[in-house]
């Protein structure tokens, strides 16, 4: 994940402040006893003047000293102002101080929000140089001759611990909002403590390096003989009342440590400890539920089985199993064998089947239509084949999506709107073009070296160099990078890179310093000038390395380069073309050239654009194009042996289905072809997942039918005419082939429901591929069927129906006579039996039983999301790049904090429930995102936010006087090294000139409580937004916040939109995703809650993983409608209660021990999962429904049920519907795409298999043992 750049200019080293140690004096001197010794006590000047000046020109002091001086009144009032603690004589003249005013002022911007701490900071400095007590506590301990004269080269300054302590507490939190950083980071280079402050502060600077041009060493101790004693004067701590600072600023202040933030909950579960043993609280509920059902079950088993041990005691109870079925097989078997004279004298019994009204209906209309097709193949075939060829035509509108946005974001999405808000208020998230380049593990030690070295940092400008060059052509201009980069200053490009330590120049590189400047810069990169980028803003060494851990940069293992792109609100425009232009070119160049130039270093690259994603997905289109090819020619010769009849060398040109099975195949592509037809004609676009999934889907669920009606024709009675079998036939299955194939449109149409746009389409695509599909079965199939076995009844032979066989005289027999398959004997001889047993039953109770448990406690280690790399092909670019950006970025995504219709009129309060400085409400939004980043683990917020509210009115304050400014006319003037005020052509910067009239924007009499009025604000604002940053004022508006304040500046006192950025901590799992938008979601509603300010959230991931917020909720609501509208159908169309209620449950078990699954193999919870889920629900009716059926039309005791109904559909449920689906699915574990293997070849894999042992396993023996009474009746005529 790319990151904005810090978009402020440079700021100088505040080690300058330090500069006025050695103040460059005004030449007028006072004459000092040259004679003087050492001296150190009240109301004296350890030194004083101006003795000499560095080769850089930095001023040094002389090393003598001499009686303080009383100041006249107009320097005691500026003495005064900034340095209140002085009074009386002082160590300074009127001069000395202007120039220590003009130095300090670099500091203040970045200290005025916290009023104790900018107090005690100025005290420190003020003493320093002013103090009439200097000598006191400042010694010079070392002297050097400048131009034959002496100067001060080192210093003793000693400061009590105590005001040290005070010091740093007051300033260790303050903020600086434009880095997200605290202003330390700047001030003390990241002290931990004073001593480290001072440390940093008191080192002597190097030639033309910012700094204090001698050492100053600090310290609390002295000697008694010495006369001096330590500095101690009174520090403010930040939570004092009366220069109290902000919460933000100040968390340890009481008003704040008494306003603590709620911390968001982890999902957190709960636990119970057994001895040593820790298990989750479901794990044991469900342990305890299970040995209760298990206990039940068992006592329930004995007691049935002491009942039937004694007859005598029953009372036909509920429970026995001898019903109306079983008196009517006793009366069927003493009747099977009746001698003649009883048979032609008892009166006829017929069997018969009471069936429901829906199903008497089904039957009666299948029967007639059955009889009608086997009359008519031609009209059935003809007309049902050109409704669909009509339904194909609209194809040519086809059209495939392959936008991100457009397949995985719902359009009524919040994140959605949300970003439209954004983006057209504020502006759109730049692009992102990146390269990783990053060392390889040693073999020895199996950890990587680390990177900066100086191979690597050449070979980094030269693969920055081709990348300068690239050239791209659109509509016949040439494309730069310089063309399209994000440019805060108007000028160079951000490009966040360590090569910006070197501005950009490779000449720079051994001028500067090479590896040690670089590594200087990791540590002075907020100071340095040196270190400042070609862009005039400070570089996060966090955003351009990798792989390092703490602030170890030295030993990072990866260069991170990234180049912000200029984004617009439509990808329709051509500035987002252009960028897609180069971008393709970017990609070109790295496939091409980098990656065999970082290769040939033994470094690996690693690379990515902001369209690299879609043009991948683009390219999987015809990645599995012969996956696919495969798929359809095994499912072919799969079905064409499946349909004939057992292979005979003799017949067997005759009797295989070969022709048939290839037509099956062909309408399942044309119901395919008709639903995609069909929703092209009504401008619904086409996704990859419905090209690639849904003919194998339609496949494997077409087929099973197929085979059941082939099967269900060749089970009729031979001496029936062919129309009598096809009629018989589809009386037979043909209710439970409807319903299954209802089942399986309602569950497919319940995914409809999914808000994420590629399921939902997906979905009723599928829905209306598998409805045809059924349509196709019963009418041209049927159709199909008789021509068929025309020809076989004809002799003519398969393929070749015009070829007849006349002289082969034993194919009736051949072809008419067929035995029981092997399948058949073996459910009805071997599977039946066994699944009889007592012992087996009770077996496969339990661990059914157990499975489902387990599964439901496994479900809540589901982990939400969708992993970007499994969504592209095995063999993309991206996989690297993916794995890559996990391991070795160190910061997360920018957030930004996205206020509407913010009230900055006096009246108002919003302005202070707002901002984080001194005199803003405790509970203000900044200051509660700065509290919350104290907890990152938490709250996922790893810094404080930038601000452009608080910069803008510390920039307005008067204490930042080389901030707002104007000239007498009233217009604008800028800081003394800004043009005009500085000459921008040889950089001299004078306190003369034409901004030497300049006075700052406001008095503190003009602010009311040091807030602007509202014409104030809105007079102020644009300046505020179109101010440079410089050393004389770091608090400048432009580049940092150009984009952060949409300002109409039209009358109205509402700004309509603002932002404050900060990031999120490194999110490394999907997981981190969820969590850290459902933390920031979280805040963000209790502040608009609490503040009565409409506040939102938004990162650019956000609008792709809102979906998983509620990922858990939307799966069990869709599956709930699923199953439930199965149940109604399945009781609609049987009547039976009891029937529909066992279907029910197997499919819940099958849906949760599918889930189980999922958990084991690390699926994790999407949108692409729950429509598997949803689809499970009616691909499982298929293994139910029809097993369900012969039971209930079947004869006998319900093991003989069970027996007839296993013998009657088991071989047609295993192989005419688990084998063609396992053909189908195992075809997809070859796809090069890991989203087809994961989501669907292992899903459907795991369902077809869990459907079969359910169907075939669970479902018998429940039936065996709880089915539903027979519908099958004898009666007497």
């Amino acid at each position: 994940m790319a990151l904005r750049p810090g978009l402020i200019l440079s700021i100088s080293l505040l080690q300058v402040v330090l500069c006025f140690l050695s103040l460059a004096y005004a030449q007028t001197s006072v004459t000092t006893n040259a004679t003087a010794g050492e001296r150190h006590s009240e109301e004296y000047c350890a030194m004083y003047g101006i003795c000499g000046k560095r080769s850089d020109g930095k001023y040094l002091n002389c090393p003598f000293g001499s009686p303080s001086v009383k100041p006249d009144d107009l320097l005691s009032s500026k003495v005064q102002s900034l340095c209140p603690t002085i009074t009386g004589n002082v160590c300074c003249t009127e001069t000395q101080f202007d120039t220590l005013r003009s130095q300090v002022q670099q500091a203040i911007p970045f200290l005025v929000g916290c009023p104790a701490c900018l107090r005690n900071f100025l005290n420190l400095f003020c003493e320093l140089t002013c103090s009439p007590s200097q000598s006191l506590f400042i010694n010079v301990t070392s002297v050097a001759k400048v131009n034959n004269n002496l100067t001060v080269d080192g210093i003793d300054f000693y400061i009590t611990d105590a005001y040290g302590e005070g010091l740093y507490d007051s300033c260790k939190d303050v903020k600086f909002g434009t880095m997200n950083s605290r202003a330390m980071e700047f001030i003390g280079a990241g002290a931990k403590n004073f001593k480290e402050w001072f440390t940093f502060i008191g080192r002597q600077a190097p030639s033309n390096v910012p700094g204090s041009p001698y050492a100053i060493r600090f310290s609390s101790s002295v000697t008694e003989s010495s006369a001096m004693k330590p500095m101690n004067v009174s520090t403010y701590s930040c939570g004092d009342n009366s220069l109290g600072c902000s919460c933000g600023d100040c968390p340890s202040s009481t008003v704040c440590s008494n306003t603590v933030s709620p911390v968001s909950q982890k999902g957190g579960s709960c636990s119970v400890r057994i001895g040593s043993v820790k298990a989750k609280c479901i794990d044991l509920a469900v342990a305890i539920l299970y040995i209760v059902l298990v206990s039940v079950f068992f006592g329930w088993g004995l007691f049935r089985r002491t009942r039937k041990a004694n007859p005598a005691s029953m009372t036909n109870p509920w429970w026995n199993v001898m019903d109306d079925s079983e008196v009517h097989s006793i009366s069927r078997e003493k009747n099977e064998n009746p001698p003649m004279q009883v048979f032609e004298d008892a009166p006829h019994i017929r069997n018969s089947v009471q069936l429901s009204i829906v199903q008497g209906y089904m039957s009666r209309f299948f029967r007639r239509y059955g009889t009608w097709v086997a009359r008519n193949p031609v009209i059935v075939l003809c007309s049902s084949l050109a409704l669909v060829l009509l339904l194909c035509l609209g194809l040519i509108r086809f059209k495939v999506e392959t936008r991100p946005e457009k397949l995985w974001v719902g359009p009524g999405s919040k994140a959605a709107e949300e970003k439209n808000f954004f983006d057209s208020h504020l502006a759109p998230f730049y692009r992102i073009e990146q390269l990783i380049l990053a060392t390889i593990p040693e073999v020895k030690h199996g950890s990587s070296p680390s990177i900066v070295t100086e191979e690597n940092i050449k070979l980094l400008f030269e693969i920055q160099k081709k990348v300068d060059g690239i050239k791209a052509n659109y509509s016949g201009s040439v494309i730069s990078l310089a063309d399209i980069c994000m440019k805060p200053m108007d000028k160079d490009c951000a490009t966040q890179s360590v090569l910006q330590y070197f501005k950009m120049n490779p000449a720079n590189y051994d001028d500067y310093g090479g590896v040690e400047h670089l590594k200087y810069c990791f540590e002075h990169y907020s100071s340095a000038d040196k270190c400042m980028s070609a862009f005039k803003g400070p570089l996060d060494p966090s955003t351009a390395l990798g792989g390092f851990s703490g602030k170890n940069y030295s030993e990072a293992t990866a260069f991170l380069v990234t180049y912000p792109v200029n984004n617009a609100i439509s990808k329709e425009e051509n500035e987002t073309e252009r960028a897609v232009t180069w971008e393709k070119a970017f990609i070109k160049l790295a496939k091409d050239e980098l990656l065999q130039m970082v290769q040939s270093r033994n470094l690996t690259l690693s690379f990515s654009s902001e369209s690299s994603v879609e043009e991948e997905l683009k390219r999987e289109s015809s990645a599995d194009a012969i996956t696919i090819l495969i798929s359809y020619l095994v499912m072919f010769a799969y079905i064409s042996l499946t349909l004939g009849d057992s292979p005979r060398l003799s017949s067997f040109y005759i009797s295989s289905k070969v022709l048939l099975g290839l037509s099956g195949v062909v309408l399942v592509m044309l119901s395919v072809l008709g639903s995609v037809g069909f929703f092209s004609l009504i401008g619904v676009k086409s996704t990859l997942i419905i090209m690639e999934v849904i003919p194998f889907l339609v496949l494997a669920v077409g087929v099973d039918n197929m085979c059941i009606l082939v099967n269900a024709v060749k089970r009729q009675p031979l001496e029936l005419s062919l129309e009598g079998r096809i009629s018989n036939a589809l009386v037979e299955v043909g209710p439970s082939i409807t319903l299954a194939s209802l089942s399986e449109v309602l569950a497919f149409a319940v995914g409809s429901f999914i808000p994420m746009p590629a399921c939902r389409v997906f979905s009723m695509f599928a829905a209306l591929a598998v409805l045809l599909d059924f349509l196709l079965q019963v009418t041209a199939f049927v159709a199909l069927i008789v021509f068929d076995f025309r020809r076989t009844e004809d002799k003519r032979v398969d393929c070749f129906p015009c070829m007849k066989i006349s002289s082969y005289t034993n194919s009736d027999k051949g072809i008419d006579q067929r035995k029981p398959g092997l399948l058949t004997r073996y459910m009805k001889e071997i599977h039946a039996p066994i699944l009889s047993l007592w012992g087996v039953k009770i077996a496969v109770i339990c661990v059914f039983v157990a499975f489902a448990l387990a599964s439901i406690a496994l479900c809540t280690r589901i982990q939400p999301g969708l992993e970007q790399k499994i969504v592209l092909p095995r063999d993309s670019y991206l996989q690297g790049y993916f794995n890559n950006v996990s391991e070795y970025l160190r910061i997360g995504p920018p957030l930004y904090f996205v206020v509407k219709n913010y009230n900055y009129s006096s009246e108002s309060r919003h302005t202070n429930q707002l901002c984080s400085i001194s005199q803003c409400d405790s509970d203000s939004l900044l200051n509660e995102i700065a509290r919350a980043s104290l907890t990152p683990e938490s709250s996922y917020i790893a810094k404080p936010a930038a601000s452009w509210l608080d910069d803008f009115l510390v920039w307005i304050s008067p204490e930042a006087f080389g901030c707002c400014r104007k000239f007498t006319n009233g217009a604008y003037c800028p800081p003394d090294d800004q043009p005009p005020c500085c000459s921008s052509s040889d950089g001299s910067c004078s306190l003369g000139g034409v901004c030497k009239d300049c006075t700052t924007c406001f008095r503190h009499s003009d602010l009311r409580n040091g807030r602007p009025s509202t014409t104030q604000f809105k007079e102020k604002l644009p300046w505020f937004l179109s101010a440079l940053p410089s050393s004389d004022c770091a608090k400048g508006g432009h580049g940092a916040y150009t984009s952060s304040v949409e300002f109409k500046g039209n009358g109205s006192d509402i700004i309509p939109a603002s932002s404050f950025r900060t990031y999120h901590t490194p999110l490394n799992k999907q997981v981190d995703y969820v969590n850290s938008m459902r933390a920031a979601r979280e805040l963000s509603s209790r502040l608009s809650d609490s503040l009565n300010i409409e506040i939102f959230p938004y990162s650019v991931f956000y609008m792709f993983f809102e979906q998983y917020l509620d990922i858990w909720r939307t799966a069990l609501i869709n599956l709930s409608i699923a199953i439930g509208a199965v149940f109604i159908v399945c009781l609609a169309i049987t009547c039976s209660l009891w029937s529909s209620s066992i279907i029910l449950l197997v499919l819940a078990m099958i849906v949760v021990d599918l889930m189980g699954v999922m958990a084991i193999l690390n699926i994790q919870l999407n949108a692409v999962s729950v429509v598997n889920l949803v689809m499970a629900v009616g691909i499982s009716v298929e293994f139910c429904v029809h097993m369900t059926h012969a039971f209930s039309v079947s004869t006998g005791d319900k093991d003989q049920r069970t027996k007839e109904a296993l013998a009657t559909m088991g071989a047609s449920v295993f192989s005419g519907i688990t084998l063609t689906k396992l053909v189908g699915v195992i075809v997809l574990c070859f796809s090069r795409t890991e989203v087809f293997v994961v989501y669907y070849f292992q899903m459907y894999l795991a369902l077809v298999l869990l459907g079969f042992l359910h169907g075939l396993v669970f479902l018998p023996v429940v039936l065996s043992m709880f089915g539903p009474p027979s519908r099958r009746v004898l009666i007497e005529e």
